[in-house]
């Protein structure tokens, strides 16, 4: 009321009729003469847009209150704001719904109280975009395998979850056109996840993600990853000391495979096979068929990921030394592996650690002890950061082998490293240590 008393009066004293003034400043007359009678209360805007055209020097702003100024105080975050459990469930179609629990609900198997929740709709994307958003998803693809040399699962699985989700998402909005590389791509990610999953220890969520993959895959319009899929069941077979199913799986995968890398592959997980159980001359002609099929057999830069290790600068030499040492031949194993492990860069430490373990066992066993120990506890220190069941069952045997010299002060200084290595799992409510 006392704004519009106001503006009446200056008005008026300006000479201004009502529809003059709603001129000037691009108002109807009708909305200021509700302003005038204080039907309508004035905007900032409005009041500024007054004060100039009748000069009143901000008097007009000045009636109405300023707008409220958001605060700049930043609460410190509590113990119970960090402790906040939530979850985030992704539906095929691209919605997710996000919820974040009250951590100090009561128990007693009561659903938690809910804080917040966020449901996120599908993207919508024009014709164009999906296209256009690929190359990111890619960089950020190669950007999760690096991340996975430095961090253990438990950092990089929930990520490449995140983004297989999203990706699966998107191509309900693609052109057909566009589909299969986004199915393709998003396969990519949830095979990774699935290995993530083997490192951590989790055979079963290590099979259930590389079959999402597989069916991902397939609806791209590419059967390959099939193929790459027996390949990692095998791996599965060869840690448990399968050797039967280890050869089978992989000569399943060579029937299979079109390209001459996943054979090589495949030929190289059947030379392990053999090696497990002695056949030198079936594991020998394996890795020669291995090493023939995968010489130049990488994927060219903007292809699909390549499926398979990428950090190993020659995969051939160790798998072969992995083979040599099997079959009771530790010292050609050193001689295959000896100068591998320089030439893997310091950032690939999960790279690192896998050459390490074989080396420091091949080592050991033929009684290079002090290079060993050293090798050793450069991969005790990877192993606890990259959290790796794989590299952790190699280094449970370089700790049994370097126990046959337990008056050796080295060997005395390194096992303390391994075993803090072998115990540094990280496990899950419900899961046995």
């Amino acid at each position: 009321m006392r704004f519009g008393a106001e503006l009446r009066r200056r008005r008026i004293e300006a000479g201004l009729s009502l529809g003059e003034l709603a001129s000037l400043i691009c108002f109807s007359k009708g909305h200021l003469s509700k302003i005038e009678r204080g039907v309508k209360a004035p905007s900032h805007d409005l009041a500024q847009l007054c004060d100039s055209a009748l000069h009143a020097g901000g008097q007009l702003s000045s009636l109405i209150s300023a707008p409220e100024e958001r605060s700049t105080t930043v609460t410190p975050m509590t113990e119970a704001d960090v402790a906040t459990p939530w979850t985030l469930r992704m539906h095929a179609g691209g919605e997710s719904d996000f919820v974040a629990f009250d951590p100090a609900s009561p128990g007693g198997g009561a659903h938690p109280s809910t804080i917040v929740s966020w449901s996120l709709a599908p993207p919508l994307l024009e014709s164009g975009e999906t296209n256009a958003a690929l190359p990111y998803f890619r960089n950020v693809f190669d950007e999760f395998r690096r991340l996975g040399q430095l961090f253990g699962p438990s950092v990089v699985a929930q990520l490449c979850i995140a983004a297989t989700s999203a990706l699966r998402g998107m191509a309900h909005q693609a052109r057909p056109a566009h589909r299969d590389d986004v199915l393709r791509l998003a396969s990519r990610f949830a095979e990774y996840t699935g290995w993530m999953a083997q490192e951590a220890g989790s055979d079963a969520a290590s099979l259930w993600w590389t079959e999402q993959a597989v069916q991902l895959a397939a609806d791209g319009g590419d059967d390959e990853l099939a193929a790459y899929a027996l390949i990692r069941r095998a791996e599965l077979a060869l840690y448990t000391g399968d050797s039967v199913a280890t050869v089978q799986l992989a000569r399943r995968a060579a029937q299979q495979a079109r390209s001459a890398r996943i054979r090589g592959l495949a030929a190289q997980r059947e030379a392990q096979g053999h090696a497990l159980v002695g056949d030198r001359d079936a594991c020998r002609r394996a890795l020669d068929r291995g090493a023939e099929l995968t010489s130049g057999a990488m994927t060219p830069d903007g292809a699909d990921p390549v499926l398979g290790s990428i950090h190993l600068p020659d995969l051939t030499a160790f798998v072969a030394g992995w083979c040599l040492h099997d079959l009771g031949s530790p010292a050609e194993a050193v001689t295959l592996l000896g100068d591998g492990l320089e030439a893997i860069p310091p950032e690939s430490r999960r790279a690192r650690a896998r050459y390490g373990a074989r080396l420091a066992l091949a080592l050991a066993n033929v009684g290079e002890i002090e290079q060993a120990c050293a090798i050793a506890e450069l991969v005790a220190s990877h192993v606890a950061l990259i959290d790796s069941a794989t590299i952790r069952a190699d280094l449970l045997r370089l700790s049994r082998a370097l126990n046959r010299w337990p008056k050796n002060p080295t060997v005395r200084r390194t096992l303390p490293h391994l075993a803090i290595g072998l115990h540094t799992h990280r496990t899950g409510p419900g899961t046995p240590a």
